[in-house]
């Protein structure tokens, strides 16, 4: 795996760790934006495909994750974290000035990346959504119906083919495995809202990659959210077989070699 380092910044609401796979000359700067209770340290092999690719990486755990400061798993608006991975862009362009940035988020962090296109899609040259929290995602109401969240972790083998990802991410003491705090699924909801009437991505070129059995963000919930979002940008790529996790699945090779092909055209236009 390529070397990285890691720094901190205060955030919206406490410490923020910033992973940096840094790359002398860059043709483009990669903001990774992970998902719900895990940490950008489950990125080190898609860092390494966008290095390959030409690409400074950089990718913070979010408030609540991983490393950085917070109540575990608590976000109570994820404009607060759309902002906090605003501050990685800013000191991604300070260290190289003049360089194209693009966006990969996966899960909840798709959702952030969807919602800071809407706000900042200018700065962006393309934007990559893997399993995207968007639309109809029937999790929430579910859990905001009752009285107590149960304590129910998420089930490792529904983010892979591969039984290796769910047993180390079910080892990983980094990753959160209790239940979902409220105000977290009650922010969730606002963000989906928000997202909803956010407008459309226009010509941003986007990729959504989604895996076609992925049980945790199914297809269908995040397609309404994609037709709010759709411009004339969007290229959809449906994994057969796949589940939530497409950069961990058995094919992650080829879908990575998708995803810095994708980047390849979007840089060339």
């Amino acid at each position: 795996m390529a070397a990285s380092r890691e720094r901190e910044f205060q955030g919206t609401r406490g410490g923020i760790t910033v992973r940096e796979w840094p790359l002398e000359h860059p043709r483009m700067l990669a903001i990774l934006v992970h998902g719900y209770g895990e940490h950008i340290g489950r990125y080190e092999h898609v860092a390494d495909a966008l290095i390959k690719a030409g690409a400074a990486v950089f990718g913070p755990d979010h408030m609540g994750h991983g490393r950085s400061a917070g109540d575990r798993v608590l976000i109570e608006d994820f404009e607060d974290v759309v902002t906090d991975v605003h501050a990685v862009e800013e000191l991604a362009r300070a260290e190289h000035p003049g360089v194209p940035v693009v966006m990969i988020g996966h899960s909840m962090g798709g959702m952030i990346a969807a919602r800071y296109a809407q706000r900042y899609g200018d700065g962006l040259s393309a934007l990559v959504l893997s399993g995207p929290v968007l639309g109809d995602w029937t999790v929430i109401g579910t859990l905001l119906a009752l009285d107590e969240i149960p304590d129910i972790p998420i089930d490792p083998g529904t983010l892979s083919r591969d039984p290796s990802v769910g047993a180390a991410y079910a080892q990983d003491p980094l990753v959160w495995h209790g239940p979902f705090k409220r105000p977290t699924v009650e922010a969730f909801a606002r963000a989906l809202e928000a997202i909803a009437k956010g407008g459309s991505l226009g010509a941003l070129p986007t990729l959504w990659i989604h895996g076609e059995e992925d049980a945790l963000v199914p297809l269908g919930g995040t397609r309404t959210g994609i037709a709010a979002l759709r411009g004339a940008g969007l290229t959809e790529r449906i994994r057969p077989g796949a589940r939530h996790e497409v950069f961990n699945e058995i094919d992650r090779d080829e879908v990575l070699a998708e995803v810095t092909a994708f980047l390849d055209r979007a840089l060339s236009r």
